[in-house]
Formats: structure tokens, sequence, C-alpha cells
């Protein structure tokens, strides 16, 4: 088992500016491909961003590639994704998770975490 615990969310104004974070715990970290994906309202969970175990490959949907930026610490177990120039359109529940195949669908990450909302205002 991997336990995934997401912080760094919040409250911000267009264009600002946040940093998630996923402590990890249990199975080692490193073995482990990652991925942030996102539950707006209304909305299905979508993949934002991917990053394999070794961080050798990084992967991001079309409407983020540029903003974000995912990265991972595997001597540390954290991962991480890095939010510039937030839209109202990013206000989601954003949940990080780990797997052994990368890739974009939900099915191919085995642990997830809780989640950490982020909202921004226009």
């Amino acid at each position: 088992q991997v336990q995934l615990v997401e912080s760094g969310g919040g409250l911000v104004q267009t264009g600002a500016s946040l940093r998630l974070s996923c402590a990890a715990s249990g199975r080692t970290f490193s073995a482990y491909d990652m991925a942030w994906f996102r539950l707006a309202p209304g909305k299905e969970r979508e993949f934002v961003a991917g990053i394999e175990w070794d961080g050798s490959r990084t992967d991001y949907v079309d409407s983020v590639q540029g903003r974000f930026t995912i990265s991972r610490d595997n001597d540390k177990n954290m991962g991480y994704l890095q939010m510039n120039s937030l839209k109202p359109e990013d206000t989601a529940v954003y949940y990080c998770a780990a797997g052994r195949v990368p890739g974009r669908g939900r099915s191919q990450y085995a642990f997830w975490g809780q989640g950490t909302q982020v909202t921004v205002s226009s």
C-alpha cells in the first residue's frame, strides 16, 4: 500500500500561483509512477499531469501545458504540482495518484489521496 496526502490548495485570484504537494508513505514511492488528477463540479475526474517513477518523462493535458509543472523528490517521498497563471477553469479538487503503469487513465493508478481544493476566483 501507498498512502498519499495532498496539501497546498486554497483560494486564489486569476493569474496567481499555487504549489500542491503530495506526501507518500508506505511502500517505496520511487517504484511508482505518479500523476495529478482533478475533479471539477459537474465534470468527470480528469488527468492533469503525470511523471514516471524516475522523473524521466512528464505528460500534461493540453489545457495546463506551459502553466503547470509536475515534479517529484524520491528521497523525500514527495510529489509536487507547480501551478502558475491559474484560471477560474482550474477550480477543482486535485488528487495525487500512484501506480505501476504510466498513463492518463484513472484505472492505471491504484493509490489515491483524499484531494485538496483549489479555487480560482475571477
